[in-house]
């Protein structure tokens, strides 16, 4: 306290008590692929304004416009096409950020991990993909690398057969559900669009899907499941799959996109979790724990250092339960109170003499996450009239 050592008024700032957790963003995505040396760049903006310099291979750049895409990976060409249609159509569908990772050309993306690798220092990072890899070993790659971080998920794309073997999903999904694979959703079939100046050509649909991933996220919340919206620049998809045929592909994790009245749409919200992650079943679930995972410990990390203490105990209980009730207002939590919606328990049953002793303050939270309705059902019967 400093000493007063004459009459009169005096303002002292007082550090707050409540410390309110505000949400992580969970719609950057980050984009690997192919883009040579020898890509045409676009023109300089004026005589005296410097030329436009590639961005360096294996580095991963951060982009919030298509424009910033040309300047820096070149324009639209045979031979940065994959990853340029992925961007602009991640731009296109409500993205409004994402890194690129560019490989030189010869790299082999069938094995990923170097480039990955690089994406690991960025925590706002919340989707990745590797667009047009249709691979077991890319796959298995991207879910290894979401598994390590927690904080993200793999958009997987489906094989591009442009017909349907319902007893050989290989060719569609490179490798099945696991555990593991919680951490990712593949998207199939492939779609046909065009981006600025190019004719209408069959395109992997992962970068369209991470904008409608993004854009969901901006105008509902990441607990909406990214599903039943619409594709934009998609002009038609590359096999049209019929409800039957989708009934064996849906349990097998396999996100279809069908067209329905004109809009080209994503009719399916799964990932590829098998029996033994059958809580992640939904890729708005894994995606909104990995979200109240991040923003609890992005929130809470003024707790470090604190003594530990009944004291800090409450102002814990009170931070992280005022954040799950702002959560449940809106809709993201299931239950008609906040009390059947989540709790929040950090006291001397959770924080004993030994636990304390070794240095540690543990706080249990349990959420009741709103899980989307894929299958509606409406009831109707016939009755005499009266």
């Amino acid at each position: 306290m400093p000493d007063y050592l004459s009459p009169g008024v005096y303002v002292e700032d007082v550090p707050p008590t409540a410390h309110p957790i505000a949400g992580v963003s969970t719609s950057t995505a980050a984009f690997l692929g192919v883009v040579p040396a020898t890509v045409s760049m676009p023109p300089k903006p004026g005589p005296t304004a410097p030329d436009y310099q590639l961005a360096p291979a294996g580095t991963p750049v951060m982009l919030t416009n298509w424009a910033s895409f040309t300047t820096r990976f070149g324009q639209f060409s045979p031979d940065n096409a994959t990853l340029a249609h992925a961007v602009f159509g991640f731009f296109a569908n409500g993205g409004s950020r994402c890194y690129v990772v560019r490989a030189a050309a010869g790299a082999d993306l069938t094995n990923p991990g170097d480039l990955l690798a690089t994406l690991e220092a960025y925590d706002d990072v919340s989707v990745v993909a590797v667009p047009g890899a249709v691979d077991s070993t890319s796959h298995q790659a991207l879910v290894e690398h979401c598994v390590k971080l927690q904080d993200r998920i793999a958009i997987l794309d489906g094989g591009s057969p442009d017909s349907l073997d319902l007893t050989a999903l290989t060719g569609i999904r490179p490798f099945g559900p696991s555990k593991e694979a919680a951490f990712a959703a593949l998207y199939w079939p492939w779609i046909l669009t065009a981006g600025p100046g190019t004719a209408i050509t069959k395109v992997a649909p992962s970068g369209h899907v991470a904008g409608v991933y993004a854009r969901t996220d901006a105008t509902r919340g990441v607990f909406k499941a990214p599903a039943n919206e619409g594709l934009l620049g998609a002009v038609d998809v590359s096999y049209r799959v019929s409800r039957g045929e989708q009934d064996v592909l849906n349990p097998g994790g396999i996100n279809v996109i069908r067209p329905f009245n004109g809009a080209i749409k994503v009719w399916g919200a799964r990932t590829l979790a098998d029996s033994t992650a059958a809580e992640f079943t939904y890729v708005s679930t894994r995606r909104y724990l990995s979200f109240l995972r991040d923003s609890i410990i992005a929130g809470t990390d003024w707790v470090v250092f604190e003594p530990n203490s009944p004291s800090l105990w409450q102002k814990i209980v009170r931070n992280v339960g005022d954040f799950l009730l702002g959560q449940w207002r809106e809709g993201a939590l299931f239950g008609e109170t906040p009390a059947k919606a989540f709790y929040v328990r950090c006291d001397a049953s959770t924080n004993p003499p030994e636990v304390r002793d070794l240095g540690r303050l543990v706080t249990e939270i349990g959420v009741a996450v709103v899980k989307p309705a894929e299958f509606v059902v409406f009831r109707i019967q016939q009755t005499t009239g009266q």
